[in-house]
């Protein structure tokens, strides 16, 4: 199977504080947000629900994808999330399953 890249979207709560991330092992990179292991913006603010995420194929594209995201006003940040979760539910632990 090859390497898959993913653009993720971390809250605290519904409608609360976003990040937006970028990784090449999703599954540790959203444990490591989840347990407060790294210091920073999803420790401060207790980022642990991850509530969005898209696959590629190539890290350029989900790199592209992610600065982009991070431009975009806020509401249609959260129209992207309700679009596929719209309870944000965390989407976490059905990766792990």
């Amino acid at each position: 199977m090859p390497k898959q890249y993913h653009v993720y979207i971390m809250a605290n709560r519904k409608g609360g504080t976003l990040y937006i991330g970028v990784s090449g092992n999703l599954i540790p990179r959203v444990g490591q947000h989840r347990t407060g292991q790294t210091p920073g913006f999803t420790k401060k603010y207790n980022l642990t629900r991850l509530v969005y995420f898209e696959a590629y194929d190539d890290p350029e594209n989900a790199i592209l994808r992610e600065k982009r995201m991070k431009k975009w006003r806020r509401a249609w940040k959260i129209e992207l999330i309700e679009s596929t979760n719209p309870d944000w539910h965390d989407l976490y632990p059905n990766l792990i399953a």
